[in-house]
This record gives structure tokens, C-alpha cells and sequence, in this order.
């Protein structure tokens, strides 16, 4: 299943896509992430996956700017760490 975390404004789209079943459960995005916009939490299935803190959904824009990639989207902390490709940022 993929979870689109994010939003859409005048400006442009701002999502963080995670396919839960491409995911491993590792947790590896989440240690990487500097402003903890991914956390690990347990889904209604009782899985372990990562996901979009609550308090950053609606600012997913600003709040990965820092890690916003110059040369494209795998040099984010949390994509590059991710090994099954299960993250995608969109903007």
C-alpha cells in the first residue's frame, strides 16, 4: 500500500510517498532524518513501518528544505537510506 503524506498549494505539490509494501520495516529512514519528519509507528496491522509525523504533514515543504536535493531526489538522508526504494519525495 502507498501513504502520500503531504500537500498541494499555489506553489507546487509537496509529497512523501512510502509503499509499505516495498518496505522492510528496518527503520533506517527514520534515523536519518534530521528534522524527524519520519517516524516509525504501528499501523492498524500491528506492522512496524515508517511514516509522517503528524506535526509535519502539512509543512513537509519546509520542514525537508534542509535536506532538499541539489541533484536529485535519492541524495535525500531518508531515500539514500532506504535500500528496498520504498520512499519517494515529489516537489
Amino acid at each position: 500500500m502507498k501513504a502520500n503524506y503531504g500537500y498541494k498549494d499555489g506553489s507546487g505539490e509537496f509529497f512523501i510517498t512510502i509503499d509499505t509494501d516495498k518496505c522492510n520495516s528496518c527503520g533506517d529512514c527514520a534515523k536519518v532524518c534530521p528534522p524527524k519528519v519520519i517516524v516509525m509507528i504501528t499501523n492498524d496491522y500491528d506492522e512496524v513501518v515508517p511514516a509522517v509525523a503528524e506535526e509535519h504533514r502539512k509543512k513537509i515543504k519546509y520542514d525537508c528544505a534542509p535536506c532538499k536535493p541539489v541533484s536529485g531526489p535519492r541524495n535525500l538522508p531518508c531515500v539514500a537510506a532506504c535500500k528496498p526504494v520504498a520512499i519517494v519525495h515529489s516537489w
